[in-house]
Protein backbone atom coordinates (compact mmCIF):
# COMPACT_ATOMS: atom_id res chain seq x y z
CA UNK A 1 0.00 0.00 0.00
CA UNK A 2 2.80 2.42 0.86
CA UNK A 3 4.64 1.50 -2.34
CA UNK A 4 1.53 2.43 -4.33
CA UNK A 5 2.35 6.10 -3.67
CA UNK A 6 5.79 5.96 -5.28
CA UNK A 7 6.43 7.14 -8.82
CA UNK A 8 2.99 8.73 -9.16
CA UNK A 9 2.16 12.20 -10.42
CA UNK A 10 0.15 14.37 -8.04
CA UNK A 11 -1.80 17.57 -8.51
CA UNK A 12 -4.07 20.01 -6.70
CA UNK A 13 -7.37 18.31 -5.87
CA UNK A 14 -9.07 21.68 -5.31
CA UNK A 15 -8.55 22.42 -9.00
CA UNK A 16 -9.40 18.87 -10.14
CA UNK A 17 -5.76 18.37 -11.09
CA UNK A 18 -5.02 15.29 -9.00
CA UNK A 19 -5.64 12.39 -11.39
CA UNK A 20 -5.36 9.75 -8.65
CA UNK A 21 -8.05 11.37 -6.52
CA UNK A 22 -10.26 11.78 -9.58
CA UNK A 23 -9.81 8.09 -10.41
CA UNK A 24 -10.72 7.05 -6.87
CA UNK A 25 -13.86 9.19 -6.86
CA UNK A 26 -14.92 7.92 -10.27
CA UNK A 27 -14.46 4.30 -9.28
CA UNK A 28 -16.37 4.69 -6.00
CA UNK A 29 -19.22 6.53 -7.74
CA UNK A 30 -19.48 3.65 -10.23
CA UNK A 31 -19.26 1.07 -7.46
CA UNK A 32 -22.16 2.72 -5.63
CA UNK A 33 -24.21 3.51 -8.72
CA UNK A 34 -24.04 7.29 -8.24
CA UNK A 35 -23.24 10.14 -10.63
CA UNK A 36 -20.30 11.64 -8.80
CA UNK A 37 -18.20 11.40 -5.62
CA UNK A 38 -15.83 13.45 -3.46
CA UNK A 39 -12.80 12.36 -1.41
CA UNK A 40 -12.90 13.41 2.25
CA UNK A 41 -10.59 12.99 5.25
CA UNK A 42 -13.11 11.03 7.35
CA UNK A 43 -16.45 9.29 7.44
CA UNK A 44 -17.67 11.72 10.07
CA UNK A 45 -17.18 14.55 7.57
CA UNK A 46 -19.14 12.51 5.01
CA UNK A 47 -22.08 12.23 7.40
CA UNK A 48 -21.98 15.86 8.45
CA UNK A 49 -21.76 17.19 4.90
CA UNK A 50 -24.67 14.99 3.82
CA UNK A 51 -26.79 16.16 6.75
CA UNK A 52 -25.97 19.79 6.00
CA UNK A 53 -27.03 19.46 2.36
CA UNK A 54 -30.14 17.35 2.91
CA UNK A 55 -31.63 19.56 5.66
CA UNK A 56 -32.43 23.12 6.67
CA UNK A 57 -31.82 24.65 10.12
CA UNK A 58 -34.56 23.57 12.53
CA UNK A 59 -35.32 20.34 10.63
CA UNK A 60 -35.25 16.90 12.23
CA UNK A 61 -33.30 13.89 11.05
CA UNK A 62 -34.24 10.31 11.91
CA UNK A 63 -31.74 7.55 12.71
CA UNK A 64 -31.29 4.57 15.00
CA UNK A 65 -30.34 5.32 18.62
CA UNK A 66 -27.00 3.49 18.51
CA UNK A 67 -25.85 5.21 15.31
CA UNK A 68 -22.48 6.87 14.83
CA UNK A 69 -24.21 10.15 13.94
CA UNK A 70 -25.81 10.35 17.38
CA UNK A 71 -23.07 8.94 19.58
CA UNK A 72 -19.68 9.67 18.04
CA UNK A 73 -19.80 12.94 16.10
CA UNK A 74 -19.72 15.38 19.05
CA UNK A 75 -23.17 16.80 18.36
CA UNK A 76 -22.20 17.67 14.80
CA UNK A 77 -25.75 17.73 13.39
CA UNK A 78 -26.72 20.40 15.93
CA UNK A 79 -23.45 22.35 15.84
CA UNK A 80 -22.93 22.33 12.07
CA UNK A 81 -26.43 22.10 10.59
CA UNK A 82 -28.72 23.26 13.45
CA UNK A 83 -30.94 20.20 13.20
CA UNK A 84 -32.66 18.00 15.75
CA UNK A 85 -32.44 14.21 15.90
CA UNK A 86 -35.27 11.74 16.37
CA UNK A 87 -33.73 8.49 17.59
CA UNK A 88 -35.50 5.22 16.80
CA UNK A 89 -34.87 2.29 19.13
CA UNK A 90 -34.30 -0.51 16.67
CA UNK A 91 -33.17 -4.09 17.12
CA UNK A 92 -29.44 -4.58 16.73
CA UNK A 93 -29.16 -1.16 15.11
CA UNK A 94 -31.90 -1.79 12.56
CA UNK A 95 -35.41 -0.33 12.52
CA UNK A 96 -38.59 -1.16 10.64
CA UNK A 97 -40.39 0.89 8.02
CA UNK A 98 -43.34 1.05 10.41
CA UNK A 99 -41.11 2.60 13.08
CA UNK A 100 -39.93 5.18 10.58
CA UNK A 101 -43.50 6.02 9.61
CA UNK A 102 -44.38 6.58 13.26
CA UNK A 103 -41.34 8.84 13.73
CA UNK A 104 -42.04 11.15 10.78
CA UNK A 105 -43.58 14.41 11.92
CA UNK A 106 -47.03 15.31 10.71
CA UNK A 107 -47.25 18.80 9.17
CA UNK A 108 -47.57 21.34 11.96
CA UNK A 109 -46.55 24.94 12.51
CA UNK A 110 -45.31 23.86 15.96
CA UNK A 111 -43.17 20.87 15.08
CA UNK A 112 -39.81 20.52 13.33
CA UNK A 113 -39.89 19.23 9.76
CA UNK A 114 -38.72 15.66 9.23
CA UNK A 115 -36.34 15.93 6.29
CA UNK A 116 -33.74 13.12 6.35
CA UNK A 117 -33.52 9.42 7.22
CA UNK A 118 -30.08 7.93 7.94
CA UNK A 119 -29.14 4.26 8.13
CA UNK A 120 -25.84 2.61 9.01
CA UNK A 121 -24.63 -0.41 7.01
CA UNK A 122 -23.30 -2.34 8.84
CA UNK A 123 -24.53 -1.25 12.25
CA UNK A 124 -21.38 -0.54 14.26
CA UNK A 125 -22.48 -0.52 17.89
CA UNK A 126 -24.93 -3.36 17.36
CA UNK A 127 -22.04 -5.67 16.51
CA UNK A 128 -21.68 -5.12 12.77
CA UNK A 129 -25.16 -6.36 11.94
CA UNK A 130 -26.30 -6.24 8.31
CA UNK A 131 -29.43 -4.52 7.07
CA UNK A 132 -31.32 -7.04 4.95
CA UNK A 133 -31.93 -5.63 1.48
CA UNK A 134 -35.72 -5.87 1.68
CA UNK A 135 -35.80 -4.04 5.01
CA UNK A 136 -33.37 -1.40 3.77
CA UNK A 137 -35.46 -0.76 0.67
CA UNK A 138 -38.68 -0.66 2.67
CA UNK A 139 -37.26 2.09 4.89
CA UNK A 140 -36.05 4.11 1.90
CA UNK A 141 -39.36 3.74 0.08
CA UNK A 142 -41.27 4.79 3.19
CA UNK A 143 -39.07 7.88 3.49
CA UNK A 144 -39.74 8.84 -0.12
CA UNK A 145 -43.50 8.56 0.44
CA UNK A 146 -43.10 11.56 2.74
CA UNK A 147 -40.53 13.33 0.52
CA UNK A 148 -37.68 12.74 2.96
CA UNK A 149 -34.09 12.52 1.77
CA UNK A 150 -32.15 9.31 2.45
CA UNK A 151 -28.52 8.88 3.50
CA UNK A 152 -26.47 5.74 4.13
CA UNK A 153 -23.49 5.70 6.46
CA UNK A 154 -21.62 3.02 4.54
CA UNK A 155 -18.47 2.89 6.65
CA UNK A 156 -18.63 -0.92 6.55
CA UNK A 157 -20.90 -1.37 3.55
CA UNK A 158 -18.37 -3.59 1.80
CA UNK A 159 -18.37 -5.94 4.81
CA UNK A 160 -22.07 -6.45 4.17
CA UNK A 161 -21.43 -6.99 0.45
CA UNK A 162 -18.76 -9.61 1.05
CA UNK A 163 -20.88 -11.43 3.61
CA UNK A 164 -24.13 -11.51 1.62
CA UNK A 165 -23.00 -11.36 -2.00
CA UNK A 166 -25.25 -8.32 -2.60
CA UNK A 167 -23.31 -5.66 -4.48
CA UNK A 168 -22.82 -2.12 -3.20
CA UNK A 169 -24.90 -0.50 -5.94
CA UNK A 170 -27.89 -2.66 -5.06
CA UNK A 171 -27.67 -1.71 -1.37
CA UNK A 172 -27.26 1.98 -2.31
CA UNK A 173 -29.92 2.20 -4.99
CA UNK A 174 -32.64 3.96 -2.98
CA UNK A 175 -30.36 6.33 -1.07
CA UNK A 176 -29.61 9.87 -2.16
CA UNK A 177 -26.13 9.78 -0.67
CA UNK A 178 -23.79 7.05 0.54
CA UNK A 179 -20.13 6.77 1.45
CA UNK A 180 -17.37 4.22 1.93
CA UNK A 181 -14.66 4.37 4.57
CA UNK A 182 -11.16 3.27 3.59
CA UNK A 183 -9.62 3.43 7.07
CA UNK A 184 -11.72 0.58 8.48
CA UNK A 185 -11.53 -2.97 7.12
CA UNK A 186 -9.99 -1.83 3.84
CA UNK A 187 -6.86 -0.87 5.76
CA UNK A 188 -5.95 2.56 4.35
CA UNK A 189 -4.59 5.10 6.86
CA UNK A 190 -6.95 7.96 5.96
CA UNK A 191 -9.96 8.68 3.82
CA UNK A 192 -13.59 8.21 2.86
CA UNK A 193 -15.52 8.86 -0.34
CA UNK A 194 -19.01 10.37 -0.38
CA UNK A 195 -21.19 9.74 -3.44
CA UNK A 196 -24.48 11.06 -4.79
CA UNK A 197 -25.92 13.08 -7.66
CA UNK A 198 -23.77 15.60 -9.50
CA UNK A 199 -25.71 18.44 -7.86
CA UNK A 200 -25.22 16.89 -4.40
CA UNK A 201 -21.46 16.50 -4.88
CA UNK A 202 -21.08 20.04 -6.22
CA UNK A 203 -22.72 21.24 -3.00
CA UNK A 204 -20.56 18.83 -1.00
CA UNK A 205 -17.42 20.51 -2.32
CA UNK A 206 -18.56 23.87 -0.93
CA UNK A 207 -19.17 22.38 2.52
CA UNK A 208 -15.90 20.44 2.34
CA UNK A 209 -14.09 23.73 1.73
CA UNK A 210 -16.04 25.44 4.53
CA UNK A 211 -15.20 22.74 7.07
CA UNK A 212 -11.49 22.73 6.18
CA UNK A 213 -11.60 19.35 4.47
CA UNK A 214 -10.18 20.49 1.14
CA UNK A 215 -6.65 19.22 0.49
CA UNK A 216 -3.95 19.72 -2.12
CA UNK A 217 -1.98 16.66 -3.29
CA UNK A 218 -4.58 14.30 -1.89
CA UNK A 219 -3.44 11.61 -4.33
CA UNK A 220 -0.87 10.59 -1.71
CA UNK A 221 -3.81 9.31 0.31
CA UNK A 222 -6.06 8.36 -2.60
CA UNK A 223 -3.39 6.05 -4.05
CA UNK A 224 -3.56 3.91 -0.92
CA UNK A 225 -7.35 3.87 -1.11
CA UNK A 226 -7.13 2.65 -4.72
CA UNK A 227 -4.78 -0.09 -3.55
CA UNK A 228 -7.38 -1.06 -0.95
CA UNK A 229 -10.11 -1.26 -3.62
CA UNK A 230 -7.94 -3.54 -5.72
CA UNK A 231 -6.58 -5.79 -2.98
CA UNK A 232 -8.49 -5.63 0.30
CA UNK A 233 -12.19 -6.18 -0.41
CA UNK A 234 -12.42 -9.96 -0.80
CA UNK A 235 -10.15 -10.49 2.19
CA UNK A 236 -12.83 -8.96 4.46
CA UNK A 237 -14.19 -12.50 4.71
CA UNK A 238 -11.07 -13.37 6.74
CA UNK A 239 -12.07 -10.74 9.30
CA UNK A 240 -15.55 -12.22 9.48
CA UNK A 241 -14.12 -15.69 10.08
CA UNK A 242 -11.90 -14.45 12.91
CA UNK A 243 -14.79 -12.55 14.50
CA UNK A 244 -17.00 -15.64 14.31
CA UNK A 245 -14.32 -17.66 16.08
CA UNK A 246 -14.09 -15.02 18.81
CA UNK A 247 -17.86 -15.10 19.24
CA UNK A 248 -17.90 -18.88 19.66
CA UNK A 249 -15.13 -18.79 22.28
CA UNK A 250 -16.21 -15.70 24.22
CA UNK A 251 -19.81 -16.84 24.64
CA UNK A 252 -18.46 -19.88 26.55
CA UNK A 253 -16.96 -17.66 29.27
CA UNK A 254 -19.01 -17.80 32.48
CA UNK A 255 -18.62 -14.12 33.31
CA UNK A 256 -19.90 -12.94 29.93
CA UNK A 257 -23.51 -11.90 30.49
CA UNK A 258 -24.48 -11.52 26.84
CA UNK A 259 -22.86 -11.28 23.42
CA UNK A 260 -24.47 -9.47 20.51
CA UNK A 261 -24.98 -11.42 17.26
CA UNK A 262 -21.76 -11.38 15.23
CA UNK A 263 -22.44 -11.09 11.51
CA UNK A 264 -19.30 -9.42 10.21
CA UNK A 265 -16.16 -8.13 11.95
CA UNK A 266 -17.34 -6.65 15.27
CA UNK A 267 -17.68 -8.55 18.54
CA UNK A 268 -19.54 -6.81 21.39
CA UNK A 269 -20.25 -8.42 24.74
CA UNK A 270 -21.29 -7.45 28.27
CA UNK A 271 -19.56 -8.55 31.44
CA UNK A 272 -21.50 -9.64 34.50
CA UNK A 273 -21.41 -7.47 37.61
CA UNK A 274 -19.37 -10.07 39.48
CA UNK A 275 -16.32 -9.77 37.28
CA UNK A 276 -13.70 -7.18 36.34
CA UNK A 277 -14.93 -3.86 34.89
CA UNK A 278 -14.63 -3.23 31.16
CA UNK A 279 -12.08 -0.38 31.50
CA UNK A 280 -9.96 -2.52 33.81
CA UNK A 281 -10.10 -5.45 31.39
CA UNK A 282 -9.00 -3.16 28.55
CA UNK A 283 -6.04 -2.05 30.67
CA UNK A 284 -5.07 -5.65 31.48
CA UNK A 285 -5.32 -6.68 27.83
CA UNK A 286 -3.19 -3.74 26.70
CA UNK A 287 -0.51 -4.78 29.17
CA UNK A 288 -0.40 -8.07 27.26
CA UNK A 289 -0.33 -6.43 23.84
CA UNK A 290 -4.02 -6.55 22.90
CA UNK A 291 -6.08 -3.48 22.08
CA UNK A 292 -9.80 -3.81 22.70
CA UNK A 293 -12.39 -1.15 23.60
CA UNK A 294 -14.55 -0.40 26.63
CA UNK A 295 -17.93 1.26 26.24
CA UNK A 296 -19.13 1.95 29.75
CA UNK A 297 -18.45 -0.17 32.81
CA UNK A 298 -19.59 -3.51 31.40
CA UNK A 299 -19.44 -3.47 27.58
CA UNK A 300 -16.44 -4.62 25.52
CA UNK A 301 -15.97 -4.14 21.77
CA UNK A 302 -13.47 -6.07 19.65
CA UNK A 303 -12.91 -5.39 15.95
CA UNK A 304 -11.09 -7.71 13.55
CA UNK A 305 -9.13 -6.33 10.59
CA UNK A 306 -6.27 -7.09 8.22
CA UNK A 307 -3.60 -6.66 10.91
CA UNK A 308 -4.89 -9.57 13.01
CA UNK A 309 -5.47 -13.23 12.15
CA UNK A 310 -6.74 -16.45 13.71
CA UNK A 311 -3.52 -16.87 15.66
CA UNK A 312 -4.03 -13.40 17.15
CA UNK A 313 -7.59 -14.32 18.08
CA UNK A 314 -6.53 -17.56 19.73
CA UNK A 315 -3.99 -15.70 21.84
CA UNK A 316 -6.58 -13.05 22.76
CA UNK A 317 -9.03 -15.72 23.94
CA UNK A 318 -6.31 -17.26 26.12
CA UNK A 319 -5.57 -13.86 27.65
CA UNK A 320 -9.27 -13.14 28.27
CA UNK A 321 -9.69 -16.44 30.10
CA UNK A 322 -7.21 -15.28 32.75
CA UNK A 323 -9.68 -12.60 33.87
CA UNK A 324 -13.04 -13.93 32.68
Amino acid sequence: MLHSILNRDFGDEQKDEDSITLELCSRVANLLGKEKAVFLPSGTMCNEIAINIHTNPGDEIICESSSHIINFETGGPAAISSVMIHAINGKNGIFEAEQLSAAIRKPSRYAPISSLVCVEQTSNMAGGTIWELDKLNAVAIEAKKYNLNTHMDGARLLNACVKTGVNAETYSKNFDSVWLDFSKGLGAPVGAVLAGSEEFINKSWRIKQRLGGAMRQSGVLAAMCLYALDNNISRLSNDHEVASFLESEIEKLETVEQILPVETNIVIFDLSDETISAPKLVQKMEEQGFRIGAFGERRIRIVTHLDVDMDSATKLVAALKIYL
